[in-house]
């Protein structure tokens, strides 16, 4: 009984624990939500840029393949293509044929793109600064 009883509370912190992990991930995207609009953006659009500007493709190229962006923004293939769709039609990113897979597709930042998210970069990074950092104040304020 006394085992039942331990394995319950247990779980019932580990369910805490994963609720409050949830919630830091809310209160974090919105307001990363909330600061990149005024640049024309939303979380995942900077992440899209953020993994296109600092990241190496598995092949060691400039661009990446959709599949490889979709395992690091955790995104659905589907999401992300639409996504990727508005970020080429506000001319951040290009989208082009592999060369070694005619049917994949490759994704790289356009200068635009860069500099957009050069100038974005500090404030994605104060966002989570603020949100993540133990004892740190919460209030964008």
């Amino acid at each position: 009984m006394a085992a039942q009883e331990s394995g319950a509370g247990a779980a019932a912190g580990l369910v805490e624990q994963w609720r409050d992990i949830l919630a830091v991930h809310a209160r974090t995207m919105c307001e990363l939500d909330r600061v990149l609009h005024r640049h024309g953006l939303g979380a995942s659009d900077f992440e899209v840029l953020d993994v296109l500007a600092e990241g190496t493709a598995q092949d060691g190229t400039a661009g990446f393949r959709v599949q490889e962006i979709a395992a690091q923004v955790h995104l659905s293939q589907s999401a992300l293509s639409r996504l990727v769709g508005r970020l080429e039609k506000d001319g951040l990113v290009e989208r082009g044929m592999c060369s070694e897979d005619r049917r994949g597709v490759r994704v790289c930042l356009t200068p635009k793109g860069r500099a957009l998210h050069g100038e974005v970069r500090p404030v994605q990074r104060a966002v989570l600064r603020r949100m993540l950092t133990p004892g740190a104040p919460v209030s964008p304020r």
